[in-house]
């Protein structure tokens, strides 16, 4: 290796690990968390789109870039999005609340911040809130309905949510529902509709299709050792030496904060600012190292239970993936046909595990080096990071295009565009990525792919191939 190639390389690396560092921080407000950006999929949708702290309506039509001599014209929009901001589940309910009750018990020193908790923060999260959608979630839907109208204003548009050409589609879980009403709620106060009833479908085969795929219910659900690497890690020396930090800082003994609780401590400083957007005392016991390890714990099991960690995970998705391209393709023959195309747009409103398999199996986010218990420090200039991936309300946006001479589609994830895996345009050629999916549309059954495999076959099926 030249001292020039050298050189730069290591300028790059460090380039590349400042823009990470960066990544985790917040803009300096005193309001919003040094941390906000390592929240994984707890995260504010508004941290990854800074410009909505802002403006919540706040579109950049720049994103929608196809060919302009080709005189594209978007011809339908399929929108796969998270449900918005929600409660913590019970199980985290009853973690945080054994914190809780440690810290006014133990916990002592003279620092303000605790002083805060023990005088005035009170343990307000009850066992009923369990998952169940914020005002801030519907929030997120509500704007995020009124962003779209105004990228997309021919498709979606009050003349065809009134003919039906606007098609809404749920899993059955209550903050999908109550996400997906919200979205309706914001298209119906931006047209000024009335009179008009919130319709939708109820589809879990293609909303929770992981519920249905018994090969991945036994083989990584279920399975001990498929998330191994996430167990490693959490008994590892990075989260060891977070331990000790927060255990310091509280001044309790080391032994009494487990990494159970630690997590605990992280999610009551994400809650509290993701649901009450408050700079909760709680954010004071980590520090931006310490952000990035627990992140990066979450990243893992996403990777190993929902992303390329084992094929089953992408596969799962497979009823998912066909549905989408039926509906494309279907929409790419009737224009050719100069027919009207019965759906303007699809709404799909589900969770972060519904969209980290279906971008796994399309290949998006897989970096050269996959994740695990051993490899924190190599991993900082990742891509699969969930904080920027799959925060509240993320979305996947597939818009095709009626160009000259063949029609085109776009995919933005979070109103930003991202290329296809292994092409070169932002908006390519709709034949192209047919092709470059070929493999999938021709395989990827989704029954065959859920049967229950022989044990061995997926005790630990790591690395997946797609």
């Amino acid at each position: 290796m030249t001292p020039a190639f050298s050189k730069h390389k290591f300028v790059l690396t460090t380039l590349s690990l400042a823009l990470t560092r960066l990544s985790c921080c917040a803009a300096q407000n005193p309001n919003v968390p040094p941390i906000a950006g390592c929240f994984g999929t707890k995260g504010r949708y508004e941290d990854v789109n800074p410009r909505l702290r802002d403006d919540v309506l706040a579109v950049d039509g720049s994103h929608l870039r196809p060919p302009p001599s080709g005189g594209c014209t978007p011809v339908h929009l399929t929108a796969i999005i998270r449900h918005g901001t929600r409660y913590p589940t019970v199980k985290n309910i009853r973690r945080m609340r054994r914190l809780y009750d440690l810290v006014m018990d133990e916990a002592s020193n003279s620092e303000d911040w605790l002083g805060e908790i023990k005088s005035h923060w009170e343990m307000w999260y009850t066992d009923n809130m369990d998952g169940k959608l914020v005002e801030k979630g519907r929030d997120d839907h509500r704007h995020l309905a009124v962003r779209l109208a105004m990228l997309f204003p021919s498709l979606l548009c009050v003349e065809n949510l009134r003919r039906h050409r606007i098609h809404f589609l749920t899993s059955s879980k209550e903050r999908c529902l109550d996400s997906l009403e919200a979205f309706q709620q914001g298209l119906h106060k931006h047209w000024a509709v009335k009179g008009v009833s919130y319709q939708y479908d109820v589809n879990n085969e293609l909303m929770r299709f992981f519920d249905h795929c018994r090969s991945f219910i036994e083989g990584v659900e279920n399975n001990k050792t498929a998330l191994i690497e996430v167990e490693k890690f959490k008994r590892g020396q990075e989260m060891e030496r977070v331990q000790r930090k927060v255990a310091k800082k509280l001044n309790i003994p080391h032994k009494r904060i487990t990494p159970d609780l630690v997590e605990a401590a992280f999610f009551l400083c994400s809650y509290e600012f993701s649901i009450r957007s408050l700079n909760s005392p709680w954010c004071h016991l980590f520090d931006e190292d310490d952000a990035k390890v627990l992140e990066y714990k979450s990243d893992l099991k996403q990777y190993w239970k929902r992303g390329h960690g084992h094929s089953i995970n992408s596969k799962s998705s497979c009823s998912l993936f066909h549905d989408l391209f039926a509906r494309l393709e279907l929409a790419v023959q009737q224009s050719r046909l100069g027919q009207e195309i019965p759906e303007a747009a699809t709404i799909q409103v589900g969770h972060a595990e519904t969209l980290l398999p279906l971008l796994s199996l399309l290949g998006f986010y897989k970096d050269q080096t996959p994740p695990t218990s051993e490899n924190y420090s190599k991993q900082h200039g990742r891509s699969f990071q969930t904080s920027k991936v799959v925060p509240y309300a993320a979305n996947m946006l597939f818009v095709l295009y009626d160009c000259h001479p063949e029609p085109r589609l776009q995919f933005l994830l979070n109103e930003s565009p991202v290329q296809f895996p292994g092409m070169e345009e932002d908006a390519p050629l709709y034949q192209d990525v047919r092709q470059r999916y070929r493999h999938l549309l021709e395989g990827c059954d989704f029954k065959k792919e859920c049967e229950v495999k022989p044990r061995e076959r997926h005790s630990h099926d790591r690395n997946s191939e797609l």
